[in-house]
């Protein structure tokens, strides 16, 4: 890949948009965390957007794999996997994000995900990234299940975390060099926040001090002096 082809390639991460309408780009750090934003348990069902197999192909082109919606085969057993994968996820990356480990059970169902074999990965003849070969949905869930035990076994497992924001519960992996990231998004939660925070410096800050008039020349008399009786 050229200079000009990394250049030209489209970021990783998702485009997401809020009940408003407004688009925002978020990158999670990871493909598995990316299937967390097609829904999830308790609260999060209400976000459900996988309800038929094609929904599950539908989003292989918005996530970092990048694969046309047809490459993969997916039945309705399938899609009852991947969310069944999804959800133990979910409550995992809550768990770590808030410093616990996390269920056994939905280890288990990690580990039973990625028994299968994964997606296999191809070159094209130009040396860049080819569409794997014709898949079925047990290799995208596999692959999903490797890639999540490989976030919460790797070196960034301490750096799950959720947004900032007290009303956003997007979850992401912090891979930044620092290690400082708070937002799932700077454009949407992070410019938010500065937003108010330039508010809230602006209302308490106290009013300039009026200016005061400068005194009168003084007359040599104090304020308790009489007036002059010489004066006509």
């Amino acid at each position: 890949m050229t200079d000009g082809d990394h250049r030209n390639a489209t970021p990783p991460g998702l485009l997401l948009t809020t009940p408003t309408g407004t688009g925002f780009h978020f990158d999670p750090g990871a493909l598995c965390l990316e299937l967390l934003t097609t829904g999830g348990p308790g609260p999060y069902a209400r976000y459900e957007v996988l309800h038929r197999p094609a929904d599950l192909t539908a989003w292989l082109p918005q996530s970092r794999l990048r694969l046309p919606a047809d490459t993969i085969r997916v039945t309705a057993e399938e899609l009852a996997a991947a969310r069944t994968l999804r959800d133990a996820l979910w409550r995992l990356a809550a768990a770590r994000a808030h410093g616990e480990t996390g269920a056994a059970e939905d280890y288990a169902t990690l580990n039973q995900a990625a028994e299968h074999p994964p997606l296999v990965p191809r070159i094209a003849p130009d040396g860049t990234a080819a569409a794997p070969a014709p898949a079925d949905g047990s290799q995208l869930v596999s692959t999903l299940a490797r890639d999540a035990i490989a976030l919460l076994t790797g070196p960034y497992a301490d750096r799950i975390r959720e947004c900032g924001a007290h009303n956003c519960q997007l979850v992401f992996v912090d891979t930044s060099r620092p290690g400082r990231r708070r937002w799932c998004s700077m454009e949407r939660c992070g410019n938010r926040h500065k937003v108010r925070a330039l508010r809230a410096r602006r209302e308490t800050e106290e009013p300039p001090h009026p200016l005061q008039p400068s005194p009168a020349p003084s007359s040599g008399r104090s304020p308790a002096d009489p007036p002059s009786e010489s004066m006509g």
